[in-house]
C-alpha cells in the first residue's frame, strides 16, 4: 500500500514534467527564425527596446541583481505601509521592523519562511500585490537564470536578456500553469474571496471570526513555483488552503512539476537530452528513496505512546487526519526535495529519524531543488565530480566541451562551501547564546534540531519550519533574513560565472579519454559526489541532533 501511495504521488509530476519541458523549452529558448511571432510582439509591448539588448554573463547578473534589489525595496514599503493602502477589510497593521525585512528577504529570495500567521497580520493587499507576486517573480528568476546557464554551457557568451527571460517565464510559464490549478482549487473548495473575514455563531453561542480571502491565487503559485509561502499560518494543514484528499494529491503534485520540468529545458537548449536524463535520473532516484524512507519511519508509532493502547498505531501526532501519516511524509519529503516548504503536518511532531529525512533534503539542496536553482545547485556538485574524475585520470577534466581549469574549480568549491557555511555557523551561534537556547520548546537534541532546521530552511531557500520555535524575535529575524538573502544569491552568481568563464573557451574534441556524461557510470558519479560531500558536511550535526533523538526517546 505504501508503495502505490508514493507512485501515486510521484508518477504524475514525471510523466508531465516531459510535455512541460518541451513547452518551457520553446517560450524561453524559440528559434531564431520565430523572432517575430507572438511572442515576440507581446513582450515588445510588454518590455520595449530593453528587452532587444544581449548580455553577457556579467550583464545578466547585474540585471538579476538589480531587479531583486528593487523588488526588495518594493515590498518593505508596501509592508510598512499597509495599514494605509486599499484591501484591507479587517485593518491589518504595520508590521514590526524586522520582522518586515525577514518577510521581505523571504519572498524576494523565494524562500517564504513565515515567522507570521497570514490571517493575522497581512492585508489582502499585501497577500497579492507583495507576497503573491512575489511568488511569481521569485520563480521566474530561477528559471532566467537557469536558462542563462544552459544557453553558456551551449557555448553561447551572450546568454540572453534577464528582463526578457524573466517576462517570459511570468507570464508564459508560470501565469497559466497558476491560473489552472487555481480553478481547480476553488472546484475542490479553496476559497478566493475579497470579502473580509466571516462572522459565525459557534455551536455554545459565542461569535467567531472566520478568516478567508484570495486564498486560492497564493496557493497555485506556492505550489508550482516552489515558494511555499501560506496565506494562513498553519499553511497545508489549514482547511482553506487545503479542504480535501483531492486538492491534497493536486498540491503535491504541483510542487516538484516545473523543478522536474527544467531538467528536461536544460537538456534541449544545450542539445545534451541524453545528459539531462542522467541527473533527471539521480534526481528522482534520491527523491524516491527519501520520500519512501520517510514514509516508512513514519508508519512506525510515537515514542510518547509507549505502553498505551494505541502503541501500535502510526505516528498520528501532529497529522491532519484527513490525510494520515502517510501522505504526510510524502509531502515532507517532496517539499524539502525542492526549495517548496509548504507543509500539510507538524514537522516538529514527526519520528525523529523521519525529522532527518526533510533535514537531508535542504542539506544536500540538489533532488530537483527549487524552481531552476535545483539543477544549478546539482550544476556545482556535477563540476565537483567532473573535476575529482579528471584528477583521478591524470588528465584536464572537460565538461560540455569546455575544459574545467582552476578558476572554474576555485569558483564551485566556494559555492559548495557556502551552503554549510550558512547553516553551521548560524546553528553554533544561537544554540549556544539565549538568542535560540532561550526560545526552542524542547530542550536537549530536540531543541537544538529546532535550530538547526530553521538554518537549514532559510539557507536551503526552502521555507519549511520545525516548528515549536519562538523566531519572530530581532535576532531570528535578522539572522534568517541574511542567510535567506546570502544563501539565494551567491549560489547564483558564481555557477554563472563558471558557466560564462567556461562559455569563452573553445571547445575541445571528444577523445577516447574523455569523461562522457550521458553514460550510468556519470550518474554514479554524481550520485557519489552528492551523497559522500553532503555526508562528510552534515553527518556530525545530524548525529547531534536528529540521531540523538532518537537514542535518547528510544532508550526510555
Amino acid at each position: 500500500m505504501q508503495i502505490v501511495m508514493l507512485l501515486l504521488f510521484l508518477a504524475l509530476p514525471v510523466l508531465l514534467s516531459w510535455p512541460l519541458g518541451r513547452f518551457m523549452t520553446a517560450v524561453m529558448n524559440p528559434p531564431a527564425k520565430s523572432a517575430d511571432g507572438l511572442l515576440a510582439i507581446l513582450l515588445r509591448k510588454t518590455g520595449g527596446r530593453m528587452l532587444d539588448r544581449e548580455q553577457e554573463w556579467k550583464g545578466y547578473l547585474f540585471s538579476m541583481l538589480t531587479f531583486n534589489a528593487i523588488m526588495f525595496g518594493a515590498v518593505v514599503l508596501m509592508l510598512a505601509l499597509q495599514h494605509l493602502l486599499p484591501l484591507n477589510p479587517d485593518g491589518k497593521g504595520a508590521l514590526e521592523v524586522s520582522l518586515i525585512f525577514n518577510t521581505a528577504a523571504s519572498f524576494v529570495t523565494n524562500t517564504n519562511l513565515q515567522h507570521y500567521s497570514g490571517e493575522v497580520s497581512m492585508s489582502y493587499f499585501t497577500q497579492l500585490f507583495a507576497l503573491t507576486w512575489l511568488q511569481f517573480v521569485s520563480a521566474a528568476t530561477g528559471i532566467a537564470c537557469l536558462t542563462a546557464l544552459a544557453r553558456a554551457l551551449a557555448g553561447n557568451t551572450l546568454i540572453g536578456n534577464f528582463y526578457r527571460d524573466l517576462l517570459r517565464s511570468t507570464l508564459f510559464i508560470l501565469l497559466p500553469l497558476s491560473v489552472a490549478v487555481a480553478l481547480l482549487l476553488v472546484a475542490g473548495g479553496v476559497p478566493m474571496t475579497f470579502e473580509g473575514a466571516a462572522a459565525a455563531r459557534t455551536l455554545e453561542g459565542a461569535m467567531q471570526a472566520i478568516a478567508r480571502g484570495p486564498v486560492a491565487a497564493m496557493v497555485a503559485i506556492k505550489q508550482l513555483g516552489t515558494n511555499g509561502g501560506g496565506f494562513f499560518g498553519p499553511n497545508s494543514t489549514h482547511p482553506f488552503e487545503n479542504p480535501t484528499f483531492l486538492t491534497n494529491y493536486i498540491e503535491c503534485t504541483s510542487i516538484p512539476l516545473i523543478a522536474m520540468a527544467t531538467v528536461w529545458m536544460f537538456g534541449r537548449i544545450t542539445g545534451r537530452m541524453r545528459h539531462a536524463a542522467v541527473i533527471f535520473s539521480v534526481m528522482l532516484l534520491l527523491l524516491i528513496l527519501k520520500s519512501g524512507i520517510a514514509l516508512n519511519l513514519e508508519s512506525a508509532p510515537a515514542m510518547a505512546f509507549n505502553g498505551l493502547p494505541i502503541e501500535s498505531v502510526s505516528n498520528l501526532e501532529g497529522k491532519e487526519l484527513r490525510f494520515g501519516p502517510g501522505t504526510s511524509a510524502i509531502w515532507a519529503a517532496v517539499t524539502t526535495a525542492t526549495s517548496n516548504g509548504s507543509v500539510n503536518c507538524m514537522h516538529d511532531s514527526l519520528n525523529p529519524l523521519t525529522g532527518l529525512v526533510p533535514l537531508a533534503g535542504m542539506w544536500l539542496n540538489v533532488i530537483f531543488g527549487g524552481v531552476g536553482v535545483g539543477f544549478i545547485n546539482m550544476f556545482i556538485f556535477i563540476i565537483v565530480g567532473v573535476f575529482i574524475c579528471g584528477m583521478m585520470v591524470g588528465r584536464t577534466p572537460e565538461y560540455c566541451a569546455r575544459k574545467v581549469e582552476t578558476h572554474e574549480m576555485k569558483l564551485a568549491l566556494l559555492a559548495l562551501l557556502v551552503h554549510p557555511l550558512l547553516i553551521l555557523v548560524g546553528t553554533a551561534v544561537f544554540a549556544s547564546t539565549s538568542w535560540g537556547a532561550g526560545s526552542v520548546l524542547n530542550k536537549g537534541a530536540h531543541g537544538f534540531s529546532e535550530i538547526l532546521y530553521e538554518f537549514s530552511s532559510a539557507a536551503a531557500n526552502n521555507g519549511s519550519g520545525f516548528e515549536g520555535l519562538g523566531d519572530n524575535t530581532v535576532p531570528w529575524n535578522v539572522a534568517t533574513g541574511l542567510v535567506m538573502l546570502l544563501g539565494r544569491f551567491i549560489p547564483i552568481i558564481l555557477p554563472l560565472a563558471i558557466a560564462g568563464s567556461m562559455a569563452a573557451k573553445k571547445p575541445v574534441p571528444e577523445t577516447i579519454g574523455t569523461l562522457r556524461i550521458d553514460t550510468p557510470l556519470f550518474a554514479v558519479v554524481i550520485l557519489g559526489s552528492v551523497l559522500l560531500i553532503g555526508a562528510l558536511l552534515f553527518m556530525p550535526v545530524a548525529v547531534l541532533g536528529p540521531v540523538a533523538d532518537y537514542l535518547s526517546t528510544s532508550i526510555q
